[in-house]
């Protein structure tokens, strides 16, 4: 069994840390606040924690689970502390500027990417099996350590998630469409929503949401840091997504307005068409 240490212990570090405690694994949670290093062992997300990053020393394996904007900061704290042959991944949803900054860091880095999530955040909502079912991405690079790719694999496959793998930039561009832009355009409709200027009206449409709102506004009630983020770092692949989902809505604009009824029909006989191949 490996020796795996989770650095950043919210949703998905303890998450994974619920499973791999699971199978066997020896686990060490690594937290920014006492509290929640002490959280994890008594919920049986690790096996021990702190909030030292020393205590990467001798691991075989480091889950990097902190927000985008530390990764690339912790993964250089904890080089020095390293094993000559410990393998670093992280669960990052932006790969593009975060895989070539790691590797040329540490020479045994496998990007990764679990496709799972909630729109709470944090230790508490996390649990095991999360992964299950849900895509896990690997992205490496020409500079990939084959050794270190396959043992990140396998940890990957043992959590019964499917697993795809990918360039950093097909990576950003692919998650730009499936999950930034949904945020964007989610919280975008709440806002929308929220411009009705009869609170009458305003006060009746809340009442009367029901399972079709809520499934379209889900994402965009999620965490706002986690949002801000994505379009921070994934910038340029999401402003491209955001233009054509804008041009898909004056396409639309333009043909109600036209009565062109039978084009409308046939846009939405399109979507109908196609979104069953987004579907797990």
């Amino acid at each position: 069994m490996e020796r795996v240490v989770i650095i950043g212990l919210g949703l998905i570090g303890g998450s994974l840390g619920l499973d791999l405690v699971g199978q066997g694994h020896s686990v060490v949670g690594i937290a920014r606040r006492e509290e929640t290093a002490q959280a994890a062992v008594a919920m049986g997300a690790v096996t021990e924690a702190a909030t030292d990053l020393g205590l990467v020393a001798g691991a075989d394996m480091v889950f990097i689970c902190t927000p985008i904007d530390a990764v690339v900061a912790t993964a250089a704290a904890i080089v020095p502390h390293l094993s000559p042959e410990a393998v670093i991944t992280d669960v990052a949803s932006v790969k593009g500027e975060l895989v070539p900054a790691i590797e040329a860091l540490w020479p045994h880095f496998v990007g990764g990417h679990p496709m799972a999530g909630k729109a709470e955040a944090g230790l508490a909502v996390a649990e095991a099996g999360l992964f299950q079912g849900r895509p896990y991405v690997l992205t490496p690079t020409e500079a990939t350590n084959p050794a270190a790719l396959e043992r990140v694999r396998a940890i990957a496959a043992s959590l019964g998630a499917n697993l795809c793998q990918c360039s950093p930039p097909q990576h950003d561009r692919a998650v730009a469409w499936i999950s930034h832009l949904p945020v964007m355009v989610s919280s975008s409709l709440i806002l929308a929503c929220q411009e009705e200027a009869d609170p009458a009206i305003l006060a009746l449409a809340q009442t009367l949401a029901s399972s079709g709102f809520q499934d379209t506004s889900r994402v965009g009630g999620g965490v706002p840091e986690l949002g801000t983020l994505m379009a921070r770092h994934n910038r340029a692949a999401l402003l491209e997504a955001l233009t054509q989902y804008q041009q898909q809505l004056e396409q639309m604009k333009m043909l109600i307005s036209a009565e062109d009824w039978d084009a409308v029909h046939n846009t939405l006989t399109q979507a109908q068409a196609a979104r069953p191949a987004y579907l797990i």
